[in-house]
């Protein structure tokens, strides 16, 4: 039988090839015996699935375990986002199992275990799975399945959050792509309740995605990016069980995430008064930390992934955690990236200032004092050792080529600082292959291009 890994992400794997009838039962008991474990048979049991081949197959699957198991298990009766189940767990104090395999490409199906807390779960948590893999669990013939419909509650707590009436009476106009995920369907709703127009294309759940991978990234986004420059309205999209986003501006240009955080903290922080810290990974940019500087924000910085992130908003008073693939969250919402209410949050900020996304991202371009560039380079090594010994010689420079190493982090891999306090260098490892992640950070492609090279010379 196939290994069953589970990370913070949940197991993921090809339909009909790991993803089989005979593990998704062997994860569905190991899940199951971890809940009964922990605590007890009255624990509140909620299923969802995204648009994915078979994904609503194997939630049924999944909640026929549970009741076996002696469980009660709401299981959604339609497509649901992932946000959108985080938020119930919460809301209902249950554990959450959810069908997706987020942006990955349309073979792939997973399963991700979301905690009560409503955020990614612990390594705690995911160990404690992967052990019980084959444990035998105990039945009872007390279990039920009843089939709900989640979205009603989250569109109340949303309405809570954000002030839609006023996006409505600013006037602003949206283009979406959905590109065929769960989360098209309940965002467009949310417009058409309030009046808020919006040009939609690819509501349709789509096992293929349209041919394409089910992830807002600039390269997916041309039609969007057209339809945004034609007609001079905001756009957005979100991969395909809804946590992510992407912002595009009136003028057709990709806006970055840690772009969009900025906006949002200065939106957050002055026009709502919320109070709190910011939270970001290692590899966020350097203009968080300066414009948080400016608003007087303290900032929590983490590891790499929104594990991570919202660990932290857990522990922490948070206005809003956000990491550099699209993925955020904000204080009163849950610890969780949700590219549903990213996008509202967006539309708030335009409607408060009555400022275009065009003006809004020149603003805090000019505040941070110029535009930050990221860039990756992966390098391939043929080893695990000539990996180890790149980073020791990392760990040794005192110097990037022209630029001095001011100070390292290593909160996850090593980052260098440059002393122009503009350039930044993040290395990391990958699990899984003797490979670095190398991302580069400053004002010019000019001098990533040059700081590369050097790193190449250095670490080869």
């Amino acid at each position: 039988m196939s290994e069953i890994k589970f990370g913070t992400d949940g197991w993921r794997a090809i339909i009909d090839k790991d993803f089989t009838d005979i593990n998704v039962t062997r994860a569905s008991y190991a899940i199951a015996k971890y809940i009964h474990d922990n605590f007890g048979l009255e624990k509140k049991i909620i299923i969802g699935f995204d648009p994915r081949l078979k994904a609503d197959y194997f939630a049924k699957l999944c909640a026929n375990v549970f009741k076996t198991v002696g469980f009660k298990v709401l299981l959604s009766e339609k497509v649901v986002p992932t946000p959108v189940l985080a938020f119930s767990a919460k809301n209902k104090n249950a554990c959450a199992i959810m069908f997706t395999a987020s942006h990955n490409p349309p073979e792939y199906l997973g399963m991700k275990f979301i905690p009560d807390y409503a955020g990614p779960a612990t390594n705690e948590i995911t160990s404690e799975i992967v052990a019980n893999i084959d444990k035998e669990v105990e039945t009872q013939p007390k279990g039920s399945i009843e089939t709900f419909n989640f979205v009603p509650d989250y569109i109340k707590h949303i309405e809570k959050l954000v002030d839609l009436k006023r996006i409505a009476e600013s006037g602003l106009q949206v283009n979406y792509d959905a590109l065929h995920g769960a989360d098209g369907v309940v965002l467009v709703e949310i417009f058409k309740k309030y009046g808020i127009p919006c040009e939609a294309t690819n509501l349709n759940y789509d096992p293929n995605f349209g041919g394409k991978l089910p992830e807002p990234a600039e390269r997916f986004l041309g039609e969007l990016k057209e339809k945004c420059k034609d007609s001079g309205h905001i756009g957005f999209s979100n991969d395909g069980d809804g946590d992510r986003f992407a912002l595009v501006d009136e003028n057709g240009n990709f806006v970055t995430a840690n772009e969009v955080i900025a906006i949002l903290l200065k939106h957050l922080k002055v026009n709502k008064h919320f109070t709190g810290k910011l939270v970001k990974t290692v590899a966020g940019s350097l203009m968080l930390d300066i414009f948080a500087k400016n608003l007087g924000v303290e900032v929590v910085e983490t590891p790499v992934g929104f594990k991570w992130v919202g660990e932290a908003m857990r522990k922490h008073e948070t206005i809003i955690g956000g990491e550099e693939s699209g993925g955020l969250s904000i204080k009163g919402h849950i610890p969780e990236k949700d590219g549903i209410i990213a996008i509202l949050i967006i539309c708030e900020a335009v409607a408060y200032t009555g400022k275009t996304a065009v003006e809004l991202r020149k603003e805090i371009v000019d505040e941070a004092g110029c535009l930050f560039i990221n860039k990756r380079n992966d390098v391939k090594l043929s080893s695990d050792e000539l990996v180890k010994s790149a980073l020791e010689k990392l760990e040794k420079a005192d110097a990037i080529g022209d630029f001095k190493i001011l100070r390292k982090n290593h909160a996850d891999g090593i980052k260098l600082y440059l002393n122009d306090n503009i350039t930044s260098i993040l290395v990391r490892k990958s699990g899984t292959e003797p490979l670095l992640r190398i991302y580069f950070e400053s004002d010019s492609d000019e001098k990533i291009k040059n700081l590369i090279e050097k790193v190449d010379e250095l670490i080869k």
